[in-house]
């Protein structure tokens, strides 16, 4: 059974200011190919800005993504995950609380984040291993 720590692998935490702009979030997103930022303040995760929240918050309702900031759309004080548990729980907590994104702790600090889509991940990689031809 994997565990959250094993589908982090080696990812870094990225994560953005409040104060941000979205526009700012959705560039960051679109260079590192992720679909969720970490929001901080200090140390502190005070929130996660999803490309979903861009879409629905800011784009669906016509607001500026220059003027808009991180801290007005993202979801404060999301949900997260032990390291240590296994995935499988963070996948029932993402189904049951209809997000795709959970950030995930270890010893109180944030040290990645999980998605719906490393779902996919291990049975992806034995289909590889697979001679289809």
């Amino acid at each position: 059974m994997r565990l959250v720590k094993d589908v982090l692998e080696q990812r870094k935490v990225i994560q953005i200011s409040p104060t941000s702009t979205v526009l700012d979030a959705a560039r960051l997103m679109a260079l590192h190919r992720i679909g969720a930022l970490i929001a901080f303040d200090g140390k502190a995760m005070i929130g996660i800005v999803t490309e979903r929240d861009i879409l629905t918050r800011v784009v669906a309702t016509g607001k500026d993504q220059k003027t808009t900031t991180v801290a007005s759309v993202m979801t404060p004080d999301p949900k997260t995950i032990s390291a240590d548990k296994p995935f499988v729980n963070a996948l029932i907590m993402m189904r049951d609380g209809d997000f795709r994104h959970l950030p995930v702790v270890d010893g109180g600090e944030v040290v990645g984040m999980v998605s719906i889509r490393d779902a996919v991940g291990a049975e992806l990689e034995e289909e590889s291993q697979l001679d289809l031809g």
